[in-house]
């Protein structure tokens, strides 16, 4: 039973209703979830050609996830983790709303508070670029929070937002645990010991999570992998290194799949290159952890963090 911390479906999904079709995550039930997604956070991405729109856009999506949700049985929308254990109980799975990126609430706490009210639980602060609440990690200026942004994570505590601070830089990384007591997640990052990546966490990072009691999600991007060959051995050394460093208890999955999207075809880690390679890495799992290790790193990892932040 698989928690996989980030997935960007909710593009596809909206392009694919663009396209006229229906039942999208239905139709692709086999592929995207098979028989070990049990929950997964939906997040909906801004596309940098959308940034100028973007809380209109952001509706769009959330709009065609929602409507894409109705049309089928298997998936429920929660907002808590009673609700997460009801969905997976009765054999459906339960999607986790997200924003990566505060673009679409602007400069309003609250636009926050309405995509909270829309089922928003997860929240990005930033992108890898800039947005009203801070600089990500391919802005050159390096700034941390900003005013509004020290504001955002404030609403954030009050509505029960996860935080995430995988995609901002380390000057916002560390403003953020600076003005916050909650655990917070990293929810597709790996170590930049292993690979120096920007997108990826230093050790001081990583542990700076864990000392939160918060979760770092094992990305599965094949650039944050390894610089050279990145493979599902490596991907395994990501997520073994972590634990060593800060303990089985911070370290989740969060895969980041983006093989469906335009221009990722074939950019996918060797043996893992999506979902139906899930049985494989727990095989692996197994080589390296206890049952009751890799149950935490699955699921209960994230599952924790999720009851103690949102209820």
């Amino acid at each position: 039973m698989i928690f996989d911390a980030h997935s960007d479906l909710p593009t596809f999904v909206y392009d694919e209703r663009k396209k006229g079709r229906t039942r999208v995550l239905e139709g692709n039930f086999e592929r995207f979830f098979g028989r070990t997604i049990a929950a997964r956070v939906m997040a909906i991405w801004t596309r940098p050609e959308r940034r100028g729109d973007a809380t209109t856009y952001g509706l769009e999506v959330l709009n065609a996830l929602l409507r894409d949700v109705a049309e089928s049985e298997r998936f429920e929308l929660v907002r808590n983790v009673e609700g997460m254990k009801e969905a997976v109980e009765g054999g459906r799975v339960a999607l986790w709303l997200g924003l990566e990126g505060g673009e679409p609430i602007g400069e309003s706490l609250g636009l926050l508070e309405v995509f909270h009210h829309l089922g928003l639980r997860v929240l990005t602060l930033t992108w890898s670029l800039r947005n009203a609440i801070g600089d990500g990690v391919f802005e050159r200026t390096g700034g941390g929070l900003t005013n509004f942004g020290v504001e955002v994570v404030g609403k954030a505590e009050e509505l029960g937002i996860v935080l995430d601070l995988s995609h901002i830089n380390e000057a916002g990384f560390r403003d953020a645990l600076d003005v916050t007591s909650f655990p917070v997640i990293a929810s597709h990052s790996n170590a930049k010991s292993l690979c120096d990546h920007p997108r990826n966490l230093t050790d001081e990072q990583i542990k700076a999570i864990a000392e939160r009691d918060g979760v770092v999600g094992a990305v599965a991007i094949p650039s944050f992998v390894h610089p050279e060959r990145p493979t599902l051995e490596r991907y395994v050394e990501q997520i073994a290194y972590m634990v060593e460093l800060a303990g089985y208890r911070h370290v989740g999955l969060g895969f980041d799949f983006v093989y469906y999207l335009p221009g990722w075809s074939g950019r996918s880690v060797e043996g893992f290159e999506d979902e139906s390679k899930i049985p494989a890495l727990i095989e692996r799992l197994r080589e390296n952890f206890s049952e009751r290790e890799i149950e935490a790193i699955t699921f209960g990892n994230f599952e924790r963090v999720f009851e103690r932040v949102v209820g």
